[in-house]
């Protein structure tokens, strides 16, 4: 695991809600940059590059370093 991205999970508490950019979108949704080299998916999501949302943590995957998100 990655240094930023361990730091990241472990300072994060179920349900905080967090401000992040749209950085990709997918044919499955957006990619959301909540901090620097740390990204999470928000499955479904049709919205545009560059825009900030804010969003809560669903899933983490610590092994894949995988985040999934849901719109807070």
């Amino acid at each position: 695991m990655t240094e930023p991205f361990a730091s990241f999970i472990a300072a994060q508490r179920d349900g905080t809600v967090l401000t992040g950019r749209v950085v990709t979108e997918v044919p499955f949704g957006v990619f959301v940059e909540m901090a620097p080299e740390i990204h999470g998916l928000l499955p479904g999501a049709k919205i545009a590059e560059g825009t900030v949302v804010q969003v809560k943590i669903l899933d983490v995957d610590v092994e894949r370093q995988r985040i999934s998100l849901v719109q807070a």
